[in-house]
């Protein structure tokens, strides 16, 4: 008994240590954010002296706020039109029988082999030809299809009891009640986890809004990150202030969602 204690305190002790080495860097950015520039490489973890003026210049001086915006609506968009379309196609994978149901679960999971650079050149000539560059759709539509989803959600569904669903049928229900009055309450969790995985995901992509857009109206929070860094490429007040702006939605999802994620790892078949 008194090893398992031991052992107990010892795991404890190591993860508050990798918990403080993964914490220090966001801290230290936050602080640095706060500091006039030529303090910023000072060393000190507590600002001598903290000044706002850095977040004021990223709002005032630079459009900072339509780049937030067209992150977030980008996000947001991306979010709920594939929490729709992933949750239905993975309750019919899971659950209606048709020719061909393996075959397309196949190919939809082989998909997760394939790298985004890979396909990004015949992504940008199928977007050209759609005529989406430069518009909101092309930044939306090719970001909606996510194989790990659908194949999430379909794992579980499969764990569902078909209890559930036969005494639905037995009242009367269809597929389509069955799938809105019992599969989707049931899915919270793992429909919660997804969407904070799918809008973190897309708050920080860079690569294909860098390929799909020109437009300065267009412009995403991590494309705007680096622009700074090309144009204040010694003031790094001004690209930590924007850093820790662009980080702040991110850490306010994680530590209001913790529970729903655990949730989700604790319900979807990924034990």
């Amino acid at each position: 008994m008194p090893g398992a204690r031991r052992a107990r305190i010892g795991l404890t002790v190591l993860s508050a240590v990798l918990a403080a080495g993964a914490f220090f860097p966001v801290l230290w950015m936050i602080s640095a954010s706060l500091k006039p520039r030529d303090d910023v490489n000072d060393g000190r973890l507590i600002p001598r002296e903290v000044t706002f003026g850095n977040f004021a210049y990223v709002f005032t001086e630079v459009p900072f706020a339509r780049y937030l915006f067209n992150s977030f609506l980008v996000s947001a968009v991306v979010t709920v039109v594939a929490l729709f379309l992933h949750s239905m196609a993975a309750y019919a994978l899971a659950r209606l029988r048709f020719p061909g149901r393996e075959g397309i679960f196949t190919v939809i999971f082989s998909t997760l082999l394939i790298t985004a650079p890979v396909v990004l050149i015949p992504l940008f000539v199928v977007v050209r030809q759609l005529g989406m560059l430069d518009t909101y759709a092309g930044l939306i539509v090719p970001a909606v299809f996510n194989a790990f989803g659908i194949f999430l959600l379909r794992q579980f569904y499969v764990q569902i009891p078909r209890e559930l669903e036969e005494a639905a049928i037995v009242d009367g229900c269809g597929h389509w009640r069955v799938y809105r009055s019992v599969v989707l309450p049931l899915s919270r969790p793992i429909l919660s986890a997804l969407a904070i995985f799918f809008f973190l995901a897309n708050w920080n992509a860079f690569l294909w809004p860098l390929v799909a857009t020109n437009n300065p109206d267009l412009t995403v929070v991590q494309l705007a990150i680096t622009s700074f860094q090309s144009q204040y490429t010694s003031a790094w007040n001004y690209i930590l202030a924007a850093a820790v702006v662009a980080a702040a939605p991110m850490l306010v999802l994680f530590f209001g969602f913790q529970r729903q994620i655990v949730e989700s790892v604790k319900t979807s078949g990924l034990k």
